[in-house]
């Protein structure tokens, strides 16, 4: 999960993260965040495969905006390097970035 430059929050999945992290604070990311820079990783989930990342993908973007700030802060994600140290070996499905994200009100 990503949090923009005016706070909203972007959820999507990819297998490779510091890859899809690069390409959104290039600019070239989803439309979303092109218009929102920076952006700062705030919270992901590593899965096996790419069903379970998408599936609990689909049910976070259905959270109200507070159970994910909740969730963000009971994980204690403090920074992109913390969070990059707990994930898995690149190719590892891993919920973070790269769909469609929801609009925060």
């Amino acid at each position: 999960m990503l949090r923009c430059a005016d706070g909203s929050l972007y959820t999507g999945w990819t297998n490779d993260l510091e890859h899809r992290l690069r390409t959104h604070r290039a600019g070239k990311g989803g439309k979303y965040t092109r218009s929102r820079l920076p952006v700062e990783l705030v919270y992901c989930e590593a899965f096996e495969t790419k069903e379970e990342a998408m599936s609990r993908e689909w049910h976070l973007k259905r959270l109200p905006r507070e159970e994910k700030l909740r969730l963000i802060e009971a994980a204690g994600t403090k920074s992109d390097e913390e969070q990059q140290n707990r994930l898995p070996p690149s190719g590892a499905p891993q919920l973070s970035l790269c769909t469609k994200p929801e609009e925060d009100p």
